[in-house]
C-alpha cells in the first residue's frame, strides 16, 4: 500500500506537477494501460475512467503532506494544482520506489502537454481497447456524443497511443 502511493507521488513529481483532477486520472490511467505498474482500479464514469481509489489516495498524500494541492479559482470553476513537496520526495526514497525510468517520464511529459479534453478521448478509446478499432470508436460516439470528437482528433488519439506503445517497446 505505501509503494502504491509512493508511485502516485513520484509520478506527480516526474510531472513537475500536474494541474487538473481529471488530468491526473487520465495520466495515471493511460499510463496504466501502457502496462507500468499503477495498481488503482478504474470504473467508466461521466469524464471516462475514474478510480475513486486514486481520488482517497491523492486526499491521503496531501493530508499527509507528501504532496500539495493548490486550489485555483477559475470564475465559473476550481481547478486543482498537485506539487510533490520535499517531505514527498523524501516519502518515495523511503519507501523505496524505484527511479521512473526514462520511458514512463517521456510519456508523463508527452500526455503532461495534452489538454485534459484530449486525454479523456485517449483514455475513453483504450477504456475500450479490447474491442476492434471501429467499434471502439462506435463506442466513443455513444458515450461521448456530447463532446462530438471529430475524425481527426480521433485519428490523433490512436496516433498519440500507437507511439508512448511504441516509445514503450523500445525501452
Amino acid at each position: 500500500m505505501i509503494e502504491e502511493h509512493a508511485k502516485v507521488v513520484q509520478f506527480i513529481g516526474a510531472a513537475d506537477g500536474i494541474t487538473g483532477r481529471k488530468k491526473l486520472q487520465k495520466m495515471i490511467y493511460i499510463a496504466k494501460k501502457l502496462q507500468y505498474p499503477y495498481k488503482e482500479k478504474y470504473e467508466f464514469h461521466f469524464y471516462g475512467p475514474y478510480s475513486e481509489e486514486l481520488t482517497l489516495r491523492i486526499e491521503e498524500l496531501c493530508n499527509m503532506g507528501f504532496l500539495q494541492e493548490e486550489r485555483q479559482d477559475k470564475g465559473s470553476y476550481v481547478q486543482y494544482k498537485y506539487q510533490m513537496t520535499d517531505a514527498g520526495e523524501h516519502f518515495t526514497k523511503m519507501a523505496q520506489v524505484p527511479e521512473a525510468p526514462r520511458d514512463l517520464v517521456a510519456c508523463i511529459n508527452q500526455m503532461k502537454d495534452k489538454s485534459s479534453r484530449f486525454l479523456e478521448l485517449v483514455s475513453t478509446l483504450l477504456y475500450f481497447d479490447y474491442l476492434p478499432k471501429e467499434e471502439q470508436i462506435e463506442k466513443l460516439h455513444v458515450v461521448k456524443g456530447k463532446l462530438n470528437f471529430s475524425k481527426e482528433e480521433i485519428d490523433e488519439a490512436f496516433t498519440f497511443v500507437m507511439n508512448l506503445m511504441n516509445e514503450r517497446a523500445i525501452q
